[in-house]
């Protein structure tokens, strides 16, 4: 058959580059040589270069005669520390990545007029009138004045814009801010700027609502420039709690909170981002559903029409969780969620992969016999389900969760919140050195996004030291190494959402997802404990695809 002339030019148009465009814009092809290559593959293997091609690791170790693209990128590293890129297995980064106004990250803040400081900078490069915004992931324990900022504070640090600044319950702004929400008979303090209960909650719902979809696109590229600055380059989202004010809820539990929004529409922004090809972090979500009935309409409406897995390498639908069914009950009491093991059974049945929130023993060993049960009707091994948190765990329930298949994914969230609650003279937990002498699958993670840090290098120096952000050591005898840390946070993570064989270390085939480190991880003399709070990412990598770069 005759080629047509304009077929023929149609096709050259769309491979030939506009003039005055990078003609190599397209290549997920990278070298990286002179440095030290971290693998954590199952050999531990330390090498001085390595290639990706097409977004995935090709080749490990010198290419030798081997040929690679033209339009392979060369990047001499000069001596740097590269490890895989980080995986954080339970955090609420979609939540993160729409908070309204102009965010300030002010989880590595130590003190009210460094916080100042970091809003200040920040409201320099806003428009006029737009809102600044510290919303979640600090508690006053991380300043050394261990307070709330105040009205006045804030009114000096940002005169000319309206600010909000919020913990997981209370929450201050400035005068301009104390202006516009009692103008929408919003209660604040007058002389403290302070919005209590349920006003700072309607604050926040009236600031969500004044967002355009655009705006929160805004605030998700602004999201994930933050993680990838530290080298993390997947989240595994577990969800939201469904605002009061949601629609089409039925029988859900609601909660009104800086965790909370319309779950429904929480999503929008980064599904735009990988609609316009714009999506830089790999996000994986996990679906939250609080059915108060037997009916279980919700999870059952999302097992029925949603694929588990379903999705593409930067997006996909992984799992259920944190949560079932409502979980804040009297635990202390002996109450529990009577619908729990029907919601399990169905989650098991459908072939899902859960992963289930815990904050106390009685929480976990709860949820391990009802792992137990669905077990016994529908193995779980294959499923990977996993128990988050886990503030402590005794040593029947750890062998039978091994027994059946299930995973520990862990977090730091007690280096901000230290040993509140805490029996006196025990560690604060998680228990991370016993559980992962015991052989069990075990991962590590922040729950970051209201009440922990996303920074991962603070989260791993609370795994490897057991001090919590004022210096205290609150977790005695459950520290583990830096590379068992670090590995915690890579390799191991992969298996929480069935990527095992694509994500977590640098081994051929695997999807080319690595971080330049600012400073030597492993050299325990050149980066103190300490300094590990210090550390960041120079070069980040995701696919093939420089996502980050401060590399000089």
């Amino acid at each position: 058959m005759r080629f047509p002339a304009l077929m023929f030019l149609a096709v050259l148009a769309t491979v030939v580059p506009a003039a005055g465009q990078d003609a190599c814009s397209w290549s997920r092809d990278v070298r990286l040589i002179n440095g030290k290559i971290h693998t954590l593959d199952p050999q531990d293997r330390v090498v001085s270069e390595v290639t990706i091609q097409e977004g995935r690791f090709a080749y490990i170790g010198p290419l030798g005669n081997r040929k690679v693209n033209p339009c392979t990128k060369v990047i001499d590293l000069h001596g740097r520390v590269v490890v895989p890129g980080l995986i954080d297995n339970h955090n609420h980064f979609v939540l993160f990545s729409q908070r309204p106004g102009y965010d300030v990250m002010v989880e590595t803040a130590t003190s009210i007029p460094q916080a100042m400081a970091m809003l200040q900078e920040r409201a320099r490069t806003v428009p006029a009138g737009a809102w600044v915004t510290a919303i979640g992931d600090w508690t006053p324990r991380l300043f050394a004045e261990n307070r709330m900022p105040t009205l006045a504070e804030l009114d000096q640090a940002v005169p000319d814009h309206p600010v909000f600044f919020a913990t997981f319950g209370p929450a201050i702004t400035n005068s301009l801010g104390r202006k516009f929400f009692e103008s929408k008979g919003i209660t604040v303090n007058p002389a403290t700027g302070a919005l209590e209960g349920p006003a700072a909650s309607a604050a926040l719902s009236l600031l969500h609502k004044m967002q355009t979809l655009e705006d929160r696109i805004r605030s998700a590229e602004s999201a994930q420039a933050y993680v990838l600055r530290y080298g993390l380059t997947t989240s595994a989202d577990m969800g939201v709690f469904a605002a009061p004010d949601s629609p089409d809820l039925q029988d859900s539990f609601t909660f009104p909170s800086i965790a909370s929004a319309n779950p429904w529409t929480v999503y929008d922004q980064i599904l735009a981002l990988d609609h316009q090809h714009k999506l830089d972090e790999r996000v994986r979500l996990f679906m939250i559903s609080m059915d108060q009935t037997m009916a279980l309409p919700i999870l059952t409406q999302r097992l029925l029409n949603v694929f588990p897995d379903f999705g593409d390498d930067m997006l996909r639908v992984s799992g259920i969780g944190e949560f079932a069914t409502p979980w804040f009950v009297n635990w202390a009491g002996g109450q529990h969620p009577d619908n729990y093991e029907t919601a399990l059974q169905l989650v098991a049945k459908h072939g899902w992969t859960y992963q289930q929130h815990t904050l106390s023993l009685s929480e976990v060993q709860f949820t391990a016999q009802n792992y137990e049960k669905v077990n016994g009707v529908t193995p779980v091994a294959g499923l990977h389900w996993s128990i988050a948190h886990v503030p402590a765990i005794d040593p029947p329930t750890l062998q039978s969760m091994k027994a059946i298949g299930v995973g520990m994914a862990l977090h730091g969230w007690r280096y901000l919140q230290g040993n509140q609650g805490t029996p006196a003279g025990q560690p604060a937990g998680p228990p991370y050195r016993t559980i992962l002498e015991s052989g069990i699958h075990v991962g590590a993670g922040s729950d970051a996004g209201d009440i922990s840090l996303l920074d991962p290098w603070y989260e791993i120096y609370y795994m490897v030291t057991g001090k919590d952000c004022t210096g205290a050591l609150i977790n005695a005898g459950e520290q583990v190494t830096r590379e068992q840390a670090l590995r915690m946070y890579t390799a191991d993570n992969g298996w929480f959402f069935h990527e095992e064989n694509d994500l977590g270390s640098i081994e051929t085939g695997k999807l080319g997802d690595l971080a330049v480190l600012s400073d030597d991880y492993f050299d325990r003399k050149g980066v103190s404990d300490e300094g590990i709070k210090q550390l960041r990412s120079v070069l980040t990598v995701v696919g093939g695809r420089i996502v980050y770069s401060d590399l000089h």
